[in-house]
Formats: C-alpha cells, sequence, structure tokens
C-alpha cells in the first residue's frame, strides 16, 4: 500500500496540537468509514504500515490499540488486527437493503446467489472527489471536464437568458418540454426508430428513468435479468422493489444468448435491461442476429426488454452495432437515452421512449415520485440540440477516445493486465488484473487513485478479478508504475 504523509491527514484540531498517533487514529477511521477497509478486512501489518507512514512500530500500535478501544477493530492475537462489524455500520443500511434481503428469504433455490448489501455509496461518494483531478480518476464513469465543451453549454444558457424570464417560471409539462421531445423524435428518426412526442417522457437521466420502470413493472419475487457484468446503480434499485436479479454472462462477442435463453426459460422473467450499444463495462455491441434473437425471447417468454442506451452518441457512424428498438419500433422495447456522458454528467436529463400507454404510466409515476422535472434542464439542451454544434462536439470527443484508446490497452497489457475484447470504440476497457480487484482498489484508493473493482458490476457482487478502467483517465504517468508494481508484489508474495 503506497505511502499517504500524515500531515495529508485531516485532524480535527490544530496539527501542532495532535500528535502522530491521533493522526494515524484519523486516518484508519476515515478509511473504515468510507469503506476502503471493509469488515473483516485485515488491516496492513504494523510494520508494513509504519513503514509506508514513516513512524515508528510503537505510534502504529497504540494508534490500532486506540481503534480497538473506539470499536473500529478487532485484535486477533497472532493474526493482526481486522476491521469490526460496527453498529453503525448495521444502521447504515437502507430500507432498500433491509427490503432486498426480506425478499430473498425462502429463495432456497437462489439463496446462495443473493448478493450482501449493494453497497455502491463509497465508490458514488468518491467519484464526486475526483472530479477535480481526474486524471486519478480511471475508474470514473464520465469523461474529464477538459473534454467537455462548457461554452456549448454556456452558449444555451446566454441564449436562454435572453428569453422573458415569465417562460422559466411554470411548473412544466409531466411529459417534458415538448420542443425537446420534437427534437429528441428526429433524433430517434435519424437511428430508425420511430416515436411521436406523445411517446417520449423526460426524465432526470438514466438512473430516474430506471426508478420509474422499477415502480411500475417490479413487484417483490419478480424476476430482472441483467448483464453480469453491468450497470451496478440499477442494482439496487431493482432489489429495493423485492426482485430476483438475475444475471447473464458476457462473451467478448456480446451477452452470452444460450446462457439467457436458458435463464428466461428457468426464470420467466419480468423484465431484460441492456445495453445495446458499447455495453458498460465491456463495451461490447449487438449485432443484428443478436438483437432478433433476444427479441424473439422476448416474444416467446413475454418479458420487457429495457434498451439503455447512454453511450449511443459514442459509437462511430458505421460501426457495427444494432439497436433493439429500431427493430421492435417500441412494441415490446422500452427505449432510454440520456446526455449525461456526453454534455455533462450534472446536466441530468435523459428519456424513455416507449408504446403510448407505458409513456402515460411513466408521466404518472413520475409526478407521484417527484411532480415533473426541471424543465429548464429541458429548455437549455433543447438549445444545444438545435443551435447545431452538438453533433460536430460528439465527432471530436469520439476522436479524442480514439486516439488515447490502443495507448490504454497497451499500457494495461504491459502492467499485466488481460483485456476482456480487442478494443474498438467508446471509453471503457474491461480488463482481468489478475488480482483481487477490491484490494487493489483499497490500494489505489492509499495511492491517490480512484479504482472501480469489477465486484459491483456484478448482481451478486461476488469477488472478482476483473477492473472497468475509463481510458480518457488513464494518462497518469504513475498510473502505469503502480498497477505494475502492485501487481507484481502480490505475484512475488503467491
Amino acid at each position: 500500500m503506497s505511502s499517504v504523509p500524515l500531515d495529508q491527514i485531516p485532524a480535527p484540531h490544530d496539527a501542532a496540537t495532535v500528535t502522530l498517533v491521533d493522526q494515524l487514529v484519523q486516518w484508519g477511521r476515515r478509511r473504515i468509514e468510507e469503506r476502503v477497509f471493509r469488515p473483516g478486512m485485515r488491516m496492513p501489518s504494523i510494520r508494513k504500515l509504519a513503514l509506508d507512514k514513516g513512524v515508528s512500530r510503537f505510534t502504529v500500535v497504540e494508534a490500532y490499540e486506540r481503534l480497538v478501544a473506539q470499536g473500529y477493530l478487532d485484535s486477533r492475537r497472532g493474526s493482526g488486527f481486522f476491521v469490526r462489524e460496527r453498529l453503525a455500520a448495521v444502521a447504515s443500511v437502507t430500507p432498500m437493503d433491509r427490503r432486498a434481503a426480506a425478499a430473498a428469504d425462502g429463495v432456497a433455490a437462489v439463496e446462495a446467489h443473493q448478493p450482501p448489501t449493494i453497497d455502491v455509496v463509497w465508490l458514488l461518494r468518491n467519484m464526486l472527489h475526483q472530479s477535480t483531478h481526474p486524471e486519478k480518476g480511471p475508474g470514473l464513469g464520465y469523461l474529464p471536464a477538459r473534454w467537455l465543451d462548457g461554452e456549448l453549454l454556456a452558449g444555451a444558457m446566454r441564449s436562454l437568458g435572453r428569453q422573458s424570464g415569465s417562460q422559466l417560471l411554470g411548473f412544466g409539462s409531466p411529459q417534458g418540454f415538448l420542443p425537446l421531445r420534437q427534437q429528441l423524435q428526429t433524433r430517434m428518426a435519424e437511428m430508425e426508430i420511430g416515436a411521436t412526442p406523445e411517446q417520449i417522457v423526460l426524465v432526470s437521466g438514466i438512473t430516474q428513468a430506471i426508478d420509474l420502470l422499477a415502480r411500475i413493472y417490479v413487484q417483490p419475487g419478480d424476476t430482472v435479468i441483467v448483464g453480469d457484468p453491468a450497470w451496478f446503480q440499477m442494482f439496487g434499485r431493482f432489489a429495493s422493489q423485492g426482485a430476483r436479479l438475475v444475471g447473464v454472462p458476457y462473451t467478448p462477442d456480446g451477452p452470452d444468448l444460450d446462457a439467457l435463453e436458458a435463464l428466461v426459460e428457468t426464470w420467466r422473467p419480468k423484465m431484460l435491461v441492456i445495453n445495446s450499444v458499447l455495453q458498460n463495462p465491456t463495451g461490447t455491441s449487438l449485432t443484428a442476429a443478436q438483437a432478433f434473437r433476444i427479441l424473439r425471447l422476448a416474444e416467446q417468454y413475454d418479458f420487457i426488454v429495457v434498451e439503455d442506451d447512454i453511450y449511443g452518441d459514442l459509437c462511430p457512424s458505421g460501426y457495427p452495432a444494432t439497436r433493439l428498438a429500431s427493430l421492435d419500433q417500441l412494441r415490446r422495447v422500452i427505449y432510454l437515452g440520456s446526455f449525461s456522458k456526453t454534455l455533462a454528467p450534472n446536466l441530468r436529463v435523459g428519456y424513455i421512449a416507449c408504446a403510448n400507454d407505458v409513456a402515460q404510466a411513466v408521466a404518472d409515476q413520475k409526478m407521484l415520485v417527484g411532480m415533473t422535472s426541471p424543465e429548464l434542464n429541458e429548455r437549455v439542451l433543447f438549445r444545444v440540440l438545435t443551435e447545431g454544434h452538438y453533433r460536430r462536439h460528439v465527432e471530436r470527443l469520439r476522436a479524442r477516445l480514439d486516439a488515447v484508446r490502443d495507448k490504454a490497452a497497451r499500457m494495461l497489457e504491459r502492467t499485466g493486465c488481460k483485456l476482456f475484447a480487442a478494443p474498438g470504440a467508446g471509453m471503457f476497457l474491461w480488463a482481468d488484473t489478475g488480482v483481487d480487484a477490491d484490494a487493489l482498489t483499497a490500494a489505489g484508493h492509499e495511492a491517490g487513485f480512484l479504482l472501480t473493482p469489477g465486484s459491483l458490476f456484478s448482481p451478486h457482487q461476488s469477488p472478482t478479478t476483473w477492473m472497468r478502467f475509463n481510458i480518457a483517465n488513464c494518462a497518469d504517468p504513475a498510473l502505469p508504475g503502480f498497477l505494475s508494481g502492485y501487481l507484481d508484489g502480490v505475484a512475488r508474495r503467491g
């Protein structure tokens, strides 16, 4: 674990009055509370931590003993110090987690596959902290600000500011700003997806879209099929509805459709959620043949397909990828889109395109949950899309990703990682590190890097050696050395 100077450990008092032991205790408490060190995990040895922090072994022993007294650690004679399962950690489990656990009771056939508490809070908190240093965040899920075009948004807001202010004072429409929905109709037509404005509901990003659909369609005991691996934030939302999450494995060519067929035959799911284009985290895309087969299964076994196309704009023209909605025309497919990856993470404007009756149900549920979505954001996005610069902006993003993809891939391979699939488009690489990805993430945090362990991408949160890397954030010159040093160190100890 790399050294973190003690003078970088925040103290509640003037540093001159805080001893090295106090500072080390604060460091340990913060790492445990942030879940870098998780319950049951062995703390660094006294000798190693003393070397890493540049303090005496006596200082480490005293700090560890204080953490034992405060209920953060257990001391095991001859084995070392281990993180204790504390009452505070139990209290932090949300009602969503408790309901998910309760829903799993009695489902003996899948008991071994039910995940523990799906804890993405640590990652999300640290993603926000890392936003000012994206070069240190190869695990981040978005592009660095320097790649985006703030002036594009600023120009749209200035243009909006020249309009009468009275237009900005209303509640807005439950389905969202009509001119934007009309513009999205045009964009979807270019993708050969036919949708009227009445079939489109604007939402505050893909996260809210998943939340609304889960509330409408998923009942306790229902099966939802997701990727394994797949986008981790949706797992907890479906679990909160009491859903049984079943993961379909991925191959370098996309989802394993033979496995999918066996799963739908066994579990008779209510819903399948899938990225058809540049799947997160594998980067794979559906071929036309795969898309047709998925739709045949959906028809045969009567389940809904939720197609999350949040990365679609990063897909180059002519790239071999097929959208399910273009084949199904929104009969069984519910199509999701967003602009948070290409414009700004905090713009928070997404949309759901679906059949008319589904759109009405979504709009009604949206009002019950939070009234209308912020029309100001929707008006800003409308300006961006209609003033003619967005298409060129996206082309620049694709070009920048193309320029760093092979370099990032070769760097990972040189450190000893093995890539899941040949890099072709998009922003992510899925790589096998060959070591416990959770432990690597903890070590990365100590070295100043935010990494994303593959366990978070599993609906069962299974231990894994896989990890997702954002190629736009892999340029820090210290990253290859950190990865190589850690992987080599584990290999030597093994």
